[in-house]
C-alpha cells in the first residue's frame, strides 16, 4: 500500500474524518496517515486499542516512535498515560496491551539503525523551555543527526517568524488550533511540509503541537 508515500509532497489530513481500519489484532484499529508497504511498512498512523486488548509480541525492525493521546498504553516496560512520549529503537521488542483502552499517534520504520537510545518521557512532568518568540514554549523530546522532535505550546495570539524548513517539518495538533497562511488546523490535524517549504505560523486561540523537523529528504 502507498498512502501519502511521496515525502517530497505536502500532506494535510483531518484525522477525525478518516475511517478506523481493523488491524490483524482484534480490538486494535488504525487511521492511516502515510504508509509505504504492506503490514510491515514505513507508516504514520493513529492506533486505537479497545479496553483489555493487546497486540502480539513483535520486533521493531525499523524502530517505533509514539505519543499517547488518551487512555493508558502498557508493555513490559511500564504503564504510560496521556502525554507520554516513547521511542523503541531498531531491533527492540515488546508486547503492547491496555486495560482501559488507549489511542496513540505512532510512527514506524522511520529510525536510523544507529539511533539506539530508548526514550520514555512523561511530558506533564518534564521541563518546558522558552521559545524563540514571546508566547512560545518548547519541550525537546529527542534529537539524532538532523532530526529533532519536540512539543511546542503556543499561547493565544502568538505569531512566529516566516521560515524555511530545509529538512522538512511534520506536525500533529494535540490541542487548540494551529494556523499559517494556508489554513487553520484544529486538534487532530496531521501536517507534513516537505523539505524547502516555507510558512509563517501562528495561533489565534492557542495550541499544543507535536513537531518533527529535519527528517525529510530534500
Amino acid at each position: 500500500m502507498q498512502l501519502n508515500a511521496d515525502l517530497r509532497q505536502r500532506a494535510c489530513l483531518d484525522t477525525h474524518s478518516l475511517p478506523w481500519i481493523d488491524s490483524p489484532a482484534p480490538g486494535v484499529q488504525r487511521r492511516m496517515l502515510d504508509r509505504d508497504g504492506g503490514e510491515i511498512a514505513r507508516a504514520t498512523s493513529l492506533v486505537k486499542f479497545a479496553p483489555h486488548r493487546s497486540f502480539p509480541a513483535h520486533t521493531h525492525g525499523g524502530g517505533e516512535e509514539f505519543f499517547v493521546l488518551d487512555g493508558v498504553f502498557s508493555d513490559e516496560f511500564g504503564d504510560f498515560g496521556p502525554g507520554s512520549y516513547l521511542r523503541n529503537p531498531v531491533g527492540s521488542r515488546h508486547r503492547p496491551h491496555t486495560n482501559p483502552g488507549t489511542t496513540i499517534f505512532v510512527k514506524l520504520c522511520q529510525m536510523h539503525p544507529d539511533d539506539q537510545t530508548p526514550v520514555r518521557i512523561d511530558t506533564h512532568k518534564a521541563q518546558w523551555q522558552p521559545g524563540l518568540v514571546p508566547g512560545l514554549s518548547v519541550l525537546p523530546l529527542h534529537q539524532y543527526g538532523t532530526e529533532q522532535v519536540a512539543l511546542v505550546r503556543w499561547e493565544p495570539g502568538t505569531q512566529f517568524n516566516a521560515h524555511t524548513h530545509w529538512g522538512g517539518e511534520e506536525i500533529f495538533v494535540i490541542e487548540g488550533v494551529f494556523a499559517d497562511e494556508l489554513g487553520d488546523y484544529p486538534a487532530g490535524t496531521w501536517l507534513r511540509n516537505p523539505a524547502g517549504s516555507r510558512h509563517c505560523p501562528y495561533s489565534t486561540t492557542g495550541c499544543t503541537i507535536y513537531v518533527k523537523v529535519g527528517h525529510l529528504p530534500g
